[in-house]
């Protein structure tokens, strides 16, 4: 496997891994993805694209970071 090939990956898992988050926070961003775009260097730099949501669900996403997360608890710096 190239190095090309496990940046890919590594882009892939942690879209998975923000996915899940996403779904256990009670949120949805249907268009989260790899940007093909910034993968097709010979060097990979791939970007992950949040993509597109509507009003409410950027409402919500941003009370469960302010919260900390889907618990409430706020976080200390």
């Amino acid at each position: 496997m190239t190095t090309k090939e496990l940046g890919i990956r590594a882009a892939e898992e942690t879209i998975r891994t923000l996915r899940e988050a996403l779904i256990a926070a009670g949120l949805n961003l249907p268009s989260l993805g790899l940007d093909s775009a910034s993968c097709a260097r010979d060097v990979p730099a791939p970007l992950v694209d949040l993509g597109r949501c509507d009003v409410e669900t950027a409402r919500r996403l941003a009370e469960v970071i302010g919260a900390g997360g889907p618990s409430g608890e706020r976080r200390t710096q």
